[in-house]
């Protein structure tokens, strides 16, 4: 009988890059990360031995905690965040059984990690789409609590240097256009996130973002609202935040919804 503090590997899959996405815990022992050093998307790293640390970070949020195979250590911490009053779930088959599904995962020496524990990202003021997109992509599938920095364009690499933060969509830097892609795309496929919506989403992207429309008529919509959202916004990580509702919407259409369409109903006879 299946427990009812469990959910399944299509159950998770479903609720990864939503706003609904629970917090996700990685707590397998190092042995068993040295074998796969890769992570569920948007999973942090936690010791099962202290659980009771990750109270203060969780803040209502529901949570999925895994291990190796699902099985004491994750349905234990699971148990012992239940006994808090968390609303906390295990991952049935656990990372094997997630990675024998082929389900997505991130590698996590890809993930420039700060002491803090979270990413801090850098690039350039006013944003419209990559520089959009890319926080967006981070938030949702690498790392919730990633921080981002909108400076002058002169001034990115300077930041980078001080703050020790990553500079991403300018020239000359890892994370940035190569070839005919954008940034963008380079991340979905750095980071391993092999996700068909994800690829969808990244060719809307690369069509609004370098002008080439004739790739996806889906692109001039996304240029104007961006063009829209830089105009009503002055504060760019406000502009960011108002405009995470956007790609989370762009990103269920490319899910679910590239197959409907919409007409005006007639009840003529």
């Amino acid at each position: 009988m299946a427990s009812p503090a469990e959910i399944t590997i299509q159950q998770l899959n479903r609720l990864i890059g939503t706003p609904a996405a629970p917090m996700i815990i990685d707590a397998r022992i190092e042995a068993d990360f040295d074998e796969d050093p890769r992570v569920i998307p948007s999973a942090i790293r936690h010791p099962h031995d202290s659980t009771e640390t990750l109270l203060n970070q969780i803040n209502d949020r529901s949570v999925v905690v895994y291990c190796q195979k699902g099985h004491k250590i994750s349905q234990g911490m699971a148990a012992l965040l239940r006994s808090y009053g968390v609303k906390a779930e295990f991952l049935q088959g656990g990372q094997m059984g997630w990675a024998s599904n082929n389900s997505p995962l991130v590698e996590w020496t890809k993930i420039p990690l700060n002491a803090n524990g979270h990413s801090l990202w850098v690039t350039r003021h006013r944003p419209k789409i990559d520089r959009i997109a890319c926080p967006w992509l981070i938030r949702r599938f690498v790392d919730a609590k990633a921080q981002f920095l909108f400076v002058a364009p002169d001034e990115v690499m300077n930041v980078a240097t001080k703050f020790n933060a990553t500079p991403f969509d300018i020239e000359d830097v890892f994370w940035s256009h190569r070839d005919e892609f954008c940034t963008f795309d380079v991340m979905v496929k750095e980071f391993g996130l092999n996700i068909e919506a994800l690829k969808e989403l990244a060719n809307v992207i690369r069509s609004a973002d370098t002008n080439r429309h004739d790739l996806a008529p889906q692109a001039a919509g996304l240029l104007a609202f961006s063009v829209g959202m830089s105009r009503m916004f002055r504060e760019d990580i406000v502009q960011l935040d108002k405009s995470m509702l956007l790609y989370d919407a762009l990103f269920r259409w490319a899910r679910d919804g590239m197959n409907e369409s919409h007409d005006w109903p007639t009840s003529k006879g």
